[in-house]
């Protein structure tokens, strides 16, 4: 029954444009029901964000797959993820064959993605908490840098830690209730950054984000 509605979930979004077949492989196989409390957990093949707790959500499943897509991963490349949130974006690039490294400033979310993420055999992906406006520099440059909270701009710390040698940044950038996302490359100091489509997240609360 849960197979067949991750099966039914993924063949709508390659009806939407999600053409990468890895993504969509990684998304088959990692199950978004065991992210989720019992109550949604029926919920979790529906294409639509749902409560996770600390006023936070698990992200569309559209828009995981796109954000993933647009960063076009390489297998062993090393990805800062800022909002860990369920854990559910960071098991989908983990099961891709990158390197994670993944920000939440809630505490509770935090302990409770680990966990979820360690049971499913996810050990490699590194995790901590704090301000993710700030990134890890201790881990810079970063390959890809793929935020999924809403910013008002792109934070300047993040600009910072991606790779000069093509490092690239998928993030949604508007106010608080909606956004346009957009794909930031960097080529040594120049960033050039591309607009796509509208999206709407919670937002990015930090220092280089928007106040708590």
């Amino acid at each position: 029954m849960v197979s067949a509605a991750r099966e039914g979930f993924v063949a709508e979004l390659r009806a939407r444009g999600i053409h990468d077949e890895r993504v969509l492989d990684a998304m088959s196989k990692v199950p978004r029901e065991r992210f989720l409390d019992a109550t949604f957990a029926r919920r979790a093949y529906e294409d639509s964000a749902l409560p996770i707790g600390e006023g936070q959500t698990i992200s569309q499943p559209f828009a995981v797959a796109y954000q993933t897509q647009v960063l076009d991963l390489k297998p062993g490349e090393k990805v800062l993820e800022i909002g860990t949130g369920s854990g559910y974006q960071a098991a989908v690039l983990a099961q891709m064959g990158v390197r994670v490294f993944t920000i939440e400033r809630h505490i509770p979310l935090l302990e409770t993605a680990r966990k979820r993420l360690d049971s499913l055999g996810y050990h490699k992906v590194i995790s901590r908490a704090g301000d993710g406006t700030r990134g890890w520099p201790e881990y810079a440059p970063f390959d890809a840098i793929l935020v999924t909270a809403g910013a008002p701009d792109v934070p300047e710390s993040l600009a910072k830690q991606l790779s000069p040698n093509g490092g690239r940044m998928v993030i949604p950038i508007g106010d608080m209730g909606r956004q346009r996302m957009y794909l930031i490359r960097k080529n040594g100091e120049e960033l050039k950054a591309k607009e796509l489509i509208d999206f709407a997240f919670v937002p990015l609360i930090g220092k280089e984000g928007w106040a708590a």
